[in-house]
């Protein structure tokens, strides 16, 4: 069982950064699983952002963040990343980040990352919240 947690979600202002933080709980380490961070606005669905491979050699974005954010990880440390800057009042959300099955390929990942169906495992959420 794999227990996610996410940190660092606060209110800053448009044009500003933060940094999210996934950990893993426990004595699971997540160095092996490919990781994805979702987000969900107020009255729409949760939607993709950003996906990363076990090995934090390769990476994918939605649309709507690329060059303003940026994931990588620290398996050292069981921990994702989620850097965001030039935030904008439409990346207001809760965000979330969320691992597959243990034993997912990344061949399989590769095809399917922006998915939610892909992931097992979900964080409880962190608010970022940008002001005009």
């Amino acid at each position: 069982q794999v227990q996610l947690v996410e940190s660092g979600g606060d209110l800053v202002q448009a044009g500003g950064s933060l940094r999210l933080s996934c950990a893993a709980s426990g004595t699971v380490s997540i160095s092996s699983y490919n990781m994805g961070w979702f987000r969900q606005a107020p009255g729409k669905e949760r939607e993709f952002v950003a996906a990363i491979k076990w090995s934090g050699s390769i990476t994918y974005y939605a649309d709507s963040v690329k060059g303003r954010f940026t994931t990588s990880r620290d398996n050292a440390k069981n921990t994702i990343y989620l850097q965001m800057n030039s935030l904008k009042p439409e990346d207001t959300a809760v965000y979330y980040c969320a691992a597959p099955n243990a034993g997912n390929l990344f061949s399989t990942f590769e095809r399917s990352y922006a998915f939610e169906r892909t992931y097992t495992y979900w964080g409880q959420g962190t608010q970022v919240t940008v002001s005009s």
